[in-house]
This record gives structure tokens, sequence and C-alpha cells, in this order.
């Protein structure tokens, strides 16, 4: 901590102790008290009350002069206590980025990526502790401003996705990356990507298209036979309450250790579930009155759902349900953004404004945890991975890293 400079000289000091001084002994000084015979009740007390008015004056001035010293002390030791579980890590990168995805390589849990808008990509060899800026000449080489969405190792293969249309793929670890051509009929944009196994990945467009591939993506196979466009307009008649309205694209897709998926509808009126070997999107009618902000699944293979101004809601029992219960949270009228689980009892909320709320329980309560209420940022993803490592991403470049 900085040492802070006491705006008092000398003679301020001085100034403090004579007004101490004056503080004890004011009814001698300034209001002589004749003998008692000589007063009547009335003037007694006024003069009494006289003096504890003066007294009082005297003592606000004294300690609103020296609060702001005491203030500012004591600010950083509330800070390192409230940042126990979690540090802010400082980025090389422009204000304004929004951070939106980080991945480790698996044989080397000190060595990862974040990514983020404005072309961002960062690299790390200690763990996230420090980074530094990567650059990807192949995607240097035209006018556009790339926003990087998903990466995903597997081994030593990496793959990233991004807006424009722009697909790279790593056979060693990052040290290099290729571009791989993509079709320009290619329905949506790619928001999604999952490094499954040797050359294979499995990717998934806003519009609900997901392709696999297996040879290094060079060719790609539908697992889905309709965008969710089609299978709603196929479906509207089923009773999925605002289909009619519906726009076309997804506003959050996340995925289940085991392959299946669950997006919510741009409108968050609506979601979403895919299943391997589905041959169409699934729609279900939301069971909360307020709009769907974003969906995941839980350690335990059931569903988290968070809607629009701060509600959190689980899935009665594991796999896929309408069926949810509303869970009490202290997000302070502040919308939570994702939810992410280190284990099947502990789990971490983020939100805006800097929320982080904590469950040691599986969610069935929720504290605040102060980490990062003076950061003034949105933190948009909770990120854990193998071991103790955890990440928070957020907007302005935001990064908290977990210390457990």
């Amino acid at each position: 901590m900085a040492s802070v400079t006491s705006p008092f000289t000398t003679t301020n000091a001085s100034f403090l102790l004579r007004a101490n001084s004056q503080i004890h002994q004011p009814t001698h000084r300034s209001f002589p008290l004749p003998p008692r015979a000589c007063l009547n009740e009335s003037q007694d007390q006024h003069r009494i009350q006289l003096n504890r008015r003066q007294f009082i004056s005297q003592t606000a001035a004294i300690v609103a002069a020296t609060a702001p010293l005491t203030l500012i002390d004591q600010r950083p030791a509330v800070a390192d206590e409230a940042l126990s579980q979690w540090e802010r890590v400082y980025l090389p990168i422009d204000p304004g980025v929004v951070l939106l995805d980080i991945a480790f390589v698996p044989d080397d849990p000190t060595h990862g990526f974040v990514l983020g808008t404005r072309q961002t990509l960062l690299e790390t060899k200690d763990g996230g502790a420090t980074w530094f800026p990567r650059s990807i000449a192949s995607a240097e080489e035209e006018d556009f401003n790339y926003r990087f969405n998903s990466i995903s190792f597997k081994g030593n293969e990496g793959w990233i996705v991004g807006k424009p249309a722009i697909l790279l793929y790593t056979p060693d670890a990052g040290e290099t990356w290729k571009r791989i051509p993509l079709s320009a009929q290619l329905p949506g944009d790619m928001v999604y990507i999952k490094a499954t196994g040797d050359q294979s990945a499995e990717m998934v467009t806003d519009e609900g298209a997901i392709y696999v591939t297996s040879n290094r993506g060079y060719n790609w196979k539908a697992a889905v036979q309709e965008t969710v466009s089609a299978t709603l307009n196929r479906t509207v008649s089923s009773g999925i309450s605002g289909a009619s309205y519906y726009t076309g694209s997804f506003n959050t897709v996340n995925r289940s250790p085991d392959g299946r998926y669950v997006a919510v509808s741009s409108r968050g009126n609506f979601y979403m579930t895919w299943e391997p070997g589905q041959a169409f999107w699934q729609p279900h009618n939301r069971a909360v009155a307020r709009r769907i902000q974003n969906m995941g699944w839980r350690a335990d293979g059931g569903l988290w759902l968070l809607v629009r101004g701060g509600g959190l809601y689980l899935s009665k029992g594991t796999g896929i349900t309408e069926d949810f219960e509303e869970i009490p949270v202290q997000s302070r009228g502040f919308g939570i953004l994702d939810v992410g689980y280190r284990s099947q009892e502990e789990a971490w909320a983020a939100g805006g404004s800097g929320v982080l709320l904590r469950t040691t329980n599986g969610g069935k309560s929720w504290i605040r945890d102060k980490a990062a209420d003076n950061i003034a940022a949105n933190l948009y993803s909770v990120k854990f991975m193998e071991g103790n490592q955890g990440f928070v991403l957020g907007n302005d470049g935001v990064l908290l890293r977990y210390l457990g």
C-alpha cells in the first residue's frame, strides 16, 4: 500500500491540540457562572444547553477533519479481505474489450488462452497469473476485426471460432494456428466449439446448426436436419409460447459433459434442448414469468436457469425438464449472467456490476462474495477447469482468478 501523507502540518496538529484543550474547559473561559443564588432555574438550564452546543460543534469539527484519513487507511485492508478467494489479473489489452472464453491445454494446465472481442487473444504459461498477447497471421490478413467467441482443447489439439466466420486449428498446443476455410452458406454465426477427440470437434451456430468433423475440419457433417427456425415453423402449432415471435437465433448455448445442449432463444421467451442422436432441437416453454437470461448444466446433470432481473432457478431432479424451483439469491437487483460448477456442491454465479455469489450445497442456498464489489464491470462467464483452476470473465478486460 502506498504511504499516505497527512494533509495536516505541525501547525495544524497544534491547532487540534489547542482545540481539544478548549473543549475540556469551555464553561470556565467563555461562560463564567455566577453563584448559584444569583441564577434562576431557567437561566441555569439555558447556559448549560449553550455550553453543550459549543462542545458538540467543536467535537464534530475535529472528527470531520480527521475522518478522511481514517477511511483512506482502512480501504486497502478491506479490499484484501474481500479478495480472499479471487484475485484480479490485469491484462495487456485495450479498455472496452469483452472477454468471452478461456481454455487450458489438458497436458499442461499452466498453458492456456483467453479470447474476446476486438480480435483479442492472450496466452499464459504460468497458470493464468500473467498473460501476453498472441497474434495469428492468417487472421490479420483481412480488414476484419474478429470477435473470437469460443476456444477448446483436447490433448494438444485446439480450436477457435469467431465472427465474422473464422475457424482456427492448432495441432501443437497453440504454438501455431492454421486457418481452415468455411462454406459461405454456413447458417448463422459460430458461437461455440468443443474439441472431442483426435482431429475431431463439434461446432454450433446461433441458428442451431450443429456440425461435427473428424479430419481437422476439412469436412463437416450436420448433426441436426434443420435450423431452429425451421423446427419452430414446423412445430409452432404444438403450443410453444412466443414461438411466433422467434427471430431465428440463440442468445446463449451451453453443452453438458455428455454432449447435451440447452439454448435460450434470443428473446428469452423459451428454450430448446438437443441430445446426441436427435434429428431436431426440442422446444420448451419457460416455467417462469420473466424472460430467460441464460441456462446451463449443473454438475449433477440437472439444469440451472437465470431470468432477467436477477432470479435463479434450479430444475427438480436431473436431466431435461420444464419443472423448476426458484432459489433466493442476494443479487442486489443486478442480473445474474452465468453459473459455473467447481464440484457437485460448490458453484459460483456472476453478473452485473461485479455480482459474485457462492453455494456450497449444490445451489440450495447462496451467499454474496464481495471480491468484485469495487470492480466496475459486468461479469459474463464463470469457468472452472480440472483441479482448482477457475476464472471469471467480464467486460473492460476484467479477469478474476480463483485462489481456492
